[in-house]
């Protein structure tokens, strides 16, 4: 017989994981961070770039996730101005890939899921943590997104609106 087994379960049948809610992490944060998944989604027949940030430093946000989508190729269906909004995430993306090795400007055409892999990820850089927050009705709904990223030795991090483009 294997070892999977080998414990004691519950006579009830019932378990719980535990953890739950995770705070989000503060406002203004600086955080070491490198992208661990880079790839086009779509959301309502819209394309955009989806990032997930794996936090590598300070201590306490270790291995904690952020979530980034960069509505590059279509506009965002629910953004008040559409078009600025996009510009802002090339920007974003410009800066991203600047301060990873600048491969995928250099190429001159739209990014592949396996182009964004290979030039994004595993490369650590600053990235400045904000905090959104949603009403909705009773319940308030928190997060993060990334409002700004610098290089990884880079003084202060850079601004959507100060990327090269």
């Amino acid at each position: 017989m294997s070892d999977f087994w080998n414990f004691e379960p519950s006579t009830n049948g019932e378990f719980e994981m535990g953890g739950g809610d995770i705070a989000p992490i503060p406002a203004d944060t600086s955080c070491l961070a490198a992208i661990d998944e880079a790839k086009w989604d779509e959301k309502d027949g819209a394309r955009y770039i989806s990032l997930r940030w794996n936090v590598l430093q300070p201590a306490e946000y270790k291995n904690r996730k952020v979530f980034q989508k960069l509505w590059v190729a279509d506009p965002d269906p629910k953004a008040k101005d559409a078009e600025k909004k996009r510009e802002k995430a090339k920007r974003m993306l410009a800066a991203i890939d600047q301060n990873a090795g600048g491969k995928l400007r250099a190429a001159g055409v739209e990014p592949t899921e396996t182009s964004l892999g290979n030039a994004l990820i595993n490369k650590p850089m600053v990235i400045k943590v904000m905090q959104w927050k949603i009403e909705d009705g009773a319940e308030t709904k928190v997060g993060n997104w990334i409002g700004a990223v610098s290089a990884k030795k880079g003084a202060a991090p850079v601004k959507t609106e100060d990327a090269p483009f």
